[in-house]
């Protein structure tokens, strides 16, 4: 039985791990913003990113995370599983955020809460009000309108990438919440598996980036390591801190992800407008009004 300091105490750093989460994951989203602009090999920058988050986790605990027991661990497909679709995703976040903006890729990546919103319910019998079946409803035209933005050449641009961010990202945050839930019971446990997805996926992008450099169909520079190096450090963090999160009791799980969301949905916005000087339109600003409506009655609408 908890006793109100504890539960204080556990609410307070439910607190830490949700902000500590955002503003990592705008510091990411910016360092992609600005790729392009130093001609950094964002596949080669994202493999470097991987071997860093690996040697970040492993100085971060303090020992040699490659174990026969941690390899003999429940947890230990689930890492090699969720691994090669964290580098799946992190291209695609990489792709779309030069194509369609940081704004925009942000909204369709964080409007995937919908999915982990509705398996919450289904997997862990948490109670839906009428509140949050509006915010889901919602969340979908929210996603078009904020993606059905023009370049500068005025053609529409394609709902390809925004779609399978939404969906993949929203799986990925589903099987993440059922991991932490099932298998990650302990503070050393939640460190090893974050180690372990980034290694699983070093070991994919490694195998792809070496298979190209030898065809020649890439070069190696070194700008793209110390890329690497500036997304790997916040990028094993912003998992770390998000497991931690979920582990908190902080909030239901159908509305910690929603919540989490929103915050990295307007700081990014605040990020892209003041730093980079991206534009919008009439469109978007509708899309984004009803992101946020989405989201907090998401995330508080049965409150």
């Amino acid at each position: 039985m908890l006793t109100n300091t504890q539960k204080e105490c556990d609410y307070n750093m439910g607190i830490f791990y949700l902000v500590a989460t955002i503003i990592l994951n705008v510091i990411i989203s910016a360092i992609f913003k600005v790729f392009p602009k130093y001609k950094i090999d964002t596949l080669q920058a994202i493999v470097v990113n991987y071997v860093v988050c690996v040697i970040t986790g492993s100085i971060f605990i303090g020992q040699m995370p490659f174990t026969a027991s941690a390899v003999h661990a429940a947890w230990f497909p689930w890492a090699l599983v969720m691994g090669v679709g964290f580098i799946a995703i992190f291209n695609l976040l990489a792709y779309s955020t030069r194509v369609d903006g940081i704004t925009t890729t942000i909204i369709a990546s964080k409007l995937s809460l919908v999915i982990p919103a509705i398996l919450s319910v289904i997997l862990y019998n948490e109670q839906v009000g009428i509140g949050k079946i509006i915010g889901i409803i919602l969340a979908f035209p929210a996603v078009y309108l904020t993606t059905r933005v023009t370049g500068d050449d005025n053609k529409p641009q394609s709902l390809l990438w925004p779609t399978l961010i939404f969906i993949g990202g929203g799986l990925l945050d589903t099987s993440m919440k059922y991991i932490q839930t099932n298998f990650l019971t302990t503070t050393e446990s939640q460190a090893l598996y974050t180690i372990f997805c980034f290694a699983a996926a070093a070991a994919v992008g490694l195998i792809v980036k070496v298979t190209l450099l030898l065809l020649g169909k890439a070069t190696f520079k070194w700008r793209n390591v110390v890329a690497g190096i500036c997304l790997g450090i916040p990028n094993y963090f912003s998992i770390y801190f998000m497991i931690r999160m979920l582990n908190s009791n902080f909030l239901q799980s159908s509305a910690a992800i929603p919540v989490l969301n929103i915050g990295i949905l307007v700081a990014s916005t605040f990020t892209a407008i003041l730093f980079f000087k991206e534009k919008t339109n009439k469109m978007r600003d509708i899309g984004l009004a009803l992101s946020i409506i989405a989201i907090l009655l998401i995330a508080f609408g049965d409150k």
